[in-house]
């Protein structure tokens, strides 16, 4: 079981360096652009509520850009991976849910949605792998199915699932080869990948790279 909840936890780490950065331009930047950048140096600084509660006040006025409650679902799931606490991480993950639903609702066809449902299932796989390891490895194995379905191409995607799918198979005990196949695919389209803006998700590289190092 050790083995499993490190597979599930250890890419946090990178992923806050990859991501959890205010981008930087010359030009003039709008209140959207100020409010986001300053949500992003403080997840970079590791201060997660204080960036959640920044990416929210966003949200409640960019009503139409799904990204703010992207940031709000995914600073929370991050940080319930590192958190012990029952009581914390019941909050900490019913604000992710809430704030990935609400976009969830107004579009089904955006796989880097699905991959934070299947985030934030995985955290409470972590949590209590006896309780809800059964119950949710299924549902979460066919939402990044889901994902795929959407957007084969997407890095995130590829290596999401397969990370996931090898932490199951340490668990089982099961060959990890065909999804360490798919860790060197999901590497390869993050070579090509462009973000559609500087505050689309661009994470996983560092964390693909570490995975594919431990599948040699």
């Amino acid at each position: 079981m050790t083995k499993l909840i490190t597979a599930f936890a250890l890419f946090v780490i990178t992923l806050l360096s990859a991501q959890g950065q205010a981008p930087t331009t010359e030009t003039k930047v709008s209140k959207f652009e100020q409010g986001m950048g300053k949500a992003f140096e403080l997840w970079g600084e590791e201060k997660d509520s204080e960036a959640s509660d920044g990416f929210e006040r966003i949200a409640a006025v960019e009503t139409t850009n799904w990204l703010p409650n992207y940031y709000v679902a995914l600073v929370n799931t991050t940080t319930a991976f590192r958190t012990k606490d029952k009581e914390k991480i019941n909050s900490l993950l019913s604000k992710a849910q809430n704030a990935l639903d609400v976009e969830m609702r107004k579009d089904q066809n955006n796989a880097e949605l699905y991959v934070i449902q299947a985030m934030i299932n995985t955290a409470w796989i972590v949590f209590d792998p006896m309780t809800n390891g059964q119950k949710l490895s299924g549902p979460t194995i066919e939402i990044y199915n889901k994902a795929l379905a959407i957007d084969p191409n997407n890095p995130r995607v590829v290596f999401s699932k397969a990370e996931f799918e090898i932490g199951g198979a340490k668990f089982w005990g099961q060959d990890a080869k065909p999804m360490c196949a798919q860790i060197d695919k999901a590497i390869e389209l993050f070579a090509t990948f462009k973000p559609e803006t500087a505050f689309s998700p661009k994470w996983g590289l560092d964390r693909a790279l570490i995975a594919q190092k431990n599948c040699k």
